[in-house]
């Protein structure tokens, strides 16, 4: 009898832990649109049960913080600045905040402008050594050296796609692979991928052999993702709202197996997908639809192919960017137009976004990023 009680106190005690670590609160950021002297990036503690938001703090990240990337290892969250004119000169920006776990505090550290202007994407090399960024309106793409401190110093690589065939260059998202020996970037003007290395002594990207993969004329590659092993690659496509997928080669290359709508049959009006990401299941992949106004849903098979799951309606209107929490149990949608972040339980057996059960109005909420951590 004392063995069974003894029994029953411990799995009480590992419940209550269990209980206590459910309910600790996330550390989500928000970036937006915002202008100059305006605070643009927030921080909030997010309830991950009851889906309840509380504001801890906010800052001036720059002109439209649109797009950040953060680095736990520095410390450091890197906001680009998603301008044509960066403190006098015709450049994009990247603004570097420093922000303290303990007090929840951010503030800025660092300014420096990035050649070609309209930077709509910036991520970390696996090292966190270089920061990547892609110029959308600059048509461009341009590596960023960082210090010992893990501050931006100076600008090692830019390369700049030239109109051909009367298209113009709209590079939307720059990113490496899960093993982080190649990156990769959507070009949506050219409808392409393309797939470089970076030498990490010169801060270089040199394109590896054929390095460049396409999609469907006109049906512009906006952002992509990998599965866990980086060996199935998934990109949407925001003109003709699709999702491809493609086979990752040995050398890096891409080869297309599937391409799948994003929108319900019988649709009617514009809509253009935004964001794509992989539950932490990895048996599902979701992706945005901005007009529709949906969450889109698919099953991935043991072959890697989609298939549709359903669809959900996000919540408000124009979801630009979405957020998957690290335990996968929750997904919150940033809706620009009707200024909120949505949040939803997603079904563990069906994979669907369920709700919105509550939502949060701030201002043109583009960019979501929790802290891992």
């Amino acid at each position: 009898m004392k063995r069974f009680n003894k029994f029953i106190y411990v799995i009480a005690v590992m419940m209550v832990f269990t209980n206590v670590c459910n309910s600790q609160p996330l550390k989500l950021f928000t970036g937006t649109y915002a202008e100059a002297g305006e605070k643009g990036l927030y921080l909030f503690d997010l309830n991950n049960e009851e889906g309840t938001f509380k504001l801890l703090s906010s800052v001036d990240a720059g002109p439209n913080p649109s797009y950040f990337c953060i680095s736990e290892k520095w410390g450091m969250i890197y906001a680009a600045n998603e301008v044509m004119k960066f403190k006098g000169k015709r450049a994009g920006g990247v603004t570097t905040l420093k922000y303290d776990v303990k007090t929840s505090k951010m503030s800025k550290v660092n300014e420096l402008a990035v050649p070609n202007g309209g930077p709509a994407f910036i991520s970390l090399s696996s090292e966190e050594d270089f920061l990547f960024l892609a110029n959308y309106s600059g048509g461009s793409i341009a590596v960023v050296k960082l210090d010992s401190k893990g501050i931006p110093v100076s600008v090692t690589d830019s390369i700049v796609y030239e109109k051909k065939e009367g298209k113009v260059s709209h590079a939307h998202m720059i990113a490496p692979d899960p093993s982080g020996k190649r990156i990769y970037v959507t070009d949506l003007g050219f409808d392409q991928i393309l797939i470089y290395e970076l030498d990490h002594n010169s801060g270089k990207m040199n394109l590896i052999p054929n390095g460049i993969a396409k999609v469907e004329k006109g049906a512009g590659p906006r952002h992509f993702t990998f599965n866990a092993d980086g060996t199935r690659f998934y990109v949407i496509n925001e003109l003709n709202s699709t999702i491809s997928f493609f086979k990752v080669n040995e050398s890096g290359s891409l080869s297309l197996i599937q391409t799948v709508k994003t929108l319900a049959e019988g649709f009617q009006g514009k809509s253009y997908t935004a964001d794509i990401h992989i539950g932490e299941s990895g048996e599902f992949l979701y992706g945005s639809n901005r007009g529709e106004n949906t969450i889109v849903t698919f099953r991935i098979e043991k072959d890697g192919q989609l298939t549709l799951a359903g669809s959900t309606s996000c919540g408000g209107e124009w979801p630009r960017n979405f957020v998957i929490d690290p335990s996968g149990k929750s997904l919150l949608v940033g809706n620009q137009n009707s200024g909120n972040i949505s949040f939803f339980k997603i079904d563990e057996n069906t994979g669907l976004p369920a709700g919105p059960a509550k939502d949060y109005k701030v201002k043109s909420p583009v960019c979501l990023k929790f802290l891992s951590k």
